[in-house]
């Protein structure tokens, strides 16, 4: 098996030099970076991975826990984080907290004992621990799609945060249902004390304000950010004595519970209810109708989240910052207009 010495022998350099280039520590001219890179080529050398962290206290490795890791959201949040960490050459280790905050402490302590250089999180609704623990013991860490607003003075350091806009893209379904002539307008709300859930709330009302609609609270369920929990919230919609005439749903998982709640009260979308849902994926245009819904920048927000973590393992005291990408308004038939591909985009 070659070495590094094996290495520097054929490029005609020092080793150190081989450690410069391999590990980016030391700016090398482009022409000995390049006469390195072909006698790696060349000699097939593998670096020891673990003798290099020794050396450096860095595994070039990062933890990864976010919940529901099923949901095509979040699997499109890990293909982001997957492709950007290995574009910098970093590896990947994945835990799924459950969304429950002990949970979340421990799979934390586990990934850091693991000694991954630093840590990107989608918090629970209840992150008092997580944030204590990444304080206590000093970890390089993002938090991602979910905020983490005003903490107490004893919850830990702020964190860089990466998240999608929520409130705009909310007001702007509900605005749009409104145009549509919609005047009782529900949503389906996901799990309670999560950032995502409060500020799409806030978009709902902004965009009943805006639409000069007044917010009923009858008209506002919880369902838990699961299929399940939706489908009976939506149950509870229907059997007001004046249900709703359009649903806007929380995130994709949701939407599928609610459409099995409207398939079982034999109501059908856009016919009889019309539909608009927080969260795009991949087969929402295969549904009948297809599904108008927003979509979030997965892949993006992965991707950016890894790029921030590795700007604050470069500068560990660089400002905090949270960043927020767009999101697309993607509209079809479900909300109860023609096919935009046949009459245009009336949104």
């Amino acid at each position: 098996m070659a070495t590094m010495a094996d290495v520097a022998r054929s490029a005609g350099v020092s080793v150190a030099t081989v450690s410069h280039v391999l590990n980016g520590t030391r700016p090398v001219l482009p022409h000995t970076r390049q006469a390195v890179l072909d006698a790696v080529e060349e000699l097939g050398y593998t670096p020891n991975t673990l003798a290099r962290s020794l050396v450096t206290a860095r595994t070039r490795s990062i933890g990864l826990a976010v919940s529901a890791i099923s949901n095509p959201y979040f699997t499109e949040i890990l293909q982001g984080v997957e492709t950007a960490a290995l574009e910098a050459g970093y590896s990947l280790l994945i835990a799924d907290p459950h969304d429950d905050p002990e949970h979340e402490r421990k799979v934390v302590q586990l990934l850091h004992e693991r000694r991954v250089d630093g840590l990107i999180v989608a918090p629970s609704a209840d992150p008092r621990g997580l944030r204590a623990y990444l304080g206590r013991h000093d970890v390089p860490a993002v938090f991602l799609d979910r905020l983490v607003h005003a903490p107490g003075k004893d919850d830990g350091p702020p964190v860089d945060q990466v998240c999608a806009d929520n409130a705009e893209p909310m007001s702007r379904l509900v605005t749009h249902l409104a145009g549509l002539g919609h005047r009782r307008i529900g949503l389906v709300a996901g799990r309670a004390g999560l950032s995502t859930t409060s500020e799409r709330i806030t978009g709902y009302r902004s965009g009943l304000a805006f639409a000069g609609l007044a917010y009923d609270e009858r008209l506002l369920v919880h369902g838990d950010s699961e299929s399940a929990g939706a489908e009976q919230a939506t149950g509870a919609l229907l059997s007001l004595g004046v249900p709703p005439t359009a649903l806007v749903t929380g995130n994709n998982a949701m939407t599928i519970g609610v459409l099995r709640a409207l398939r079982a009260h034999g109501l059908s979308v856009p016919g009889d209810i019309a539909l608009c849902c927080f969260d795009d994926f991949a087969w929402a245009d295969l549904f009948s109708p297809r599904l108008t819904a927003i979509a979030q920048p997965g892949r993006d927000i992965g991707a950016r989240a890894v790029h921030v973590l590795l700007e604050r393992l470069a500068e560990p005291d660089r400002p905090v910052r949270t960043v927020r990408l767009p999101c697309t308004f993607v509209h079809r038939t479900s909300c109860g207009c023609p096919s935009p591909s046949e009459e245009g985009n009336p949104s």
